[in-house]
């Protein structure tokens, strides 16, 4: 009875183990990103500055390289390498690109110290950076989901969002121990921007440390088919519905995603006029929330069903988008802003929950990180990276609330995606691994 009492507490633990490991690369992947975009504010000068015009395209390229190139490259670069060298081998991989890339960004001298060059090197920085977040997703995705118990793999999912969510938390609140305690601007301008990074770092080391301890998944350690099969572009395309299906599901919510999580920032601040230290407060606690409300959603899915789950909330986003908006661009009171952005975030949390399962359970072992990670990564830079761009072109072109129904039909294309999933308690692809 001693012996399996043991038995049971040490596999909770390697589990445990396995589920920070297989994680934590999203909480220092999005915390990097945050980190990047908060902090650009106060050394952007230092290398994009206006008086160089080559610089100032560089700074466009580079942000377009990032966000729309690297992220499908990535996807299928570390896709691939995690279906033919193995989840862990990927997982460690891809931590130590984003720990390459924070590390140049944090020791790289600026515009007046070597030219042209200090752009150039930031730009390659968060390519790299950009191929890591591209593949970090979809190995992720399936690590979680083959080592998870089949009755629990919604909740295992959950995971990779509440670390996502816990990332953009700590980038948030060094940017608000600096900005009100540590720092005055001028020293932020000056070199305090380069401590986030230095700490990404850091975090990133860590990572590394964790995943390279990390058990191989049967899955992949029992998969049999021959190396050429695995993780191939045309293996993959013998799953073209699948591919499409992922695509579609992505759409709708990628673009909430990014309209709640980072764009509702600037959208706080030039419609609704609250001051960016208040948008801040509201983001950050709204954030914390959905972080919380995953774990629940992905238990919620285990005893109702993923399918269902999908469905309601492609209904329930489908009918309270646009309200949601309209009623965030004519509030000036902070707890209401909280209440609607927080009201949204965990309707999206219904979705966000499960998605990494139920793109790994479309898939064989042999293509199934490519097939989580490229159709997804795709979408994300095609619709996801675009959203803000979309917004603001509506709101420049004085249609703003445009904006409010685009989501809302993104928000279908997933709800009529959900529909056409097979039922992934009866019909998983997962469950054939170790047969």
């Amino acid at each position: 009875m001693e012996q399996l009492t043991l038995s049971k507490s040490q596999l909770i633990r390697s589990r445990v183990k396995g589920v920070v490991g297989g994680s934590i690369g999203n909480l220092v992947e999005w915390y990097d990103w945050y980190a990047y975009s908060v902090f650009a504010l106060y050394f952007g000068a230092a290398f994009f500055p206006k008086d160089s015009e080559t610089a100032q395209l560089l700074n466009t390229a580079g942000i377009f390289a990032i966000g729309f190139l690297m992220r499908p490259i990535g996807g299928w670069i570390m896709g691939t390498y995690a279906d033919r060298r193995g989840r862990k081998a990927a997982l460690t991989l891809s931590v130590l690109l984003m720990s390459a890339g924070s590390l140049m960004i944090m020791l790289v001298p600026g515009y007046k110290n070597i030219g042209i060059a200090a752009p150039i090197i930031l730009v390659l920085a968060r390519m790299l950076q950009g191929l890591s977040i591209g593949g970090e997703y979809g190995t992720a995705a399936t690590y979680l989901s083959e080592i998870a118990p089949k009755k629990h793999r919604g909740f295992y999912s959950s995971f990779q969002y509440v670390t996502s969510c816990l990332g953009q938390l700590i980038a948030l609140s060094i940017l608000l121990v600096l900005q009100r305690f540590l720092l005055t601007k001028e020293q932020l301008g000056d070199w305090g921007w380069r401590i986030p990074f230095g700490l990404g770092a850091i975090l990133s080391v860590s990572a590394i440390y964790l995943r390279r301890s990390l058990a191989e998944t049967d899955s992949f350690k029992n998969e049999k088919v021959a190396t050429s099969r695995k993780g191939s572009f045309k293996e993959l395309m013998k799953y073209k519905k699948e591919v499409l299906l992922i695509i579609g599901f992505t759409i709708g919510t990628t673009v909430a995603f990014y309209t709640f999580t980072t764009y509702i920032q600037k959208f706080l601040v030039n419609t609704a006029k609250f001051s960016k230290n208040d948008s801040t407060t509201i983001t950050m606690i709204a954030l914390f929330i959905f972080m919380i409300a995953h774990p629940i959603a992905g238990v919620i899915s285990d005893r109702v069903g993923r399918k269902k789950i999908m469905i309601i909330y492609g209904v329930v986003s489908m009918l309270t988008t646009y309200p949601i908006m309209i009623g965030l661009g004519k509030t000036h009171d902070l707890w209401t802003a909280v209440l609607l952005i927080t009201l949204a975030l965990v309707i999206l949390s219904l979705c966000t929950s499960i998605s990494a399962i139920i793109k790994a359970e479309l898939f064989p072992a042999n293509v199934r990180s490519l097939g989580v990670s490229f159709p997804y990564a795709l979408a994300v830079a095609i619709f996801g990276g675009t959203a803000e761009y979309v917004a603001l072109g509506f709101k420049q072109a004085g249609h703003a609330n445009y904006f409010f129904w685009y989501i809302t039909a993104c928000s279908v294309v997933s709800l009529i995606v959900s529909f056409n999933l097979p039922d992934m308690d009866r019909h998983s692809k997962m469950d054939e691994d170790l047969k």
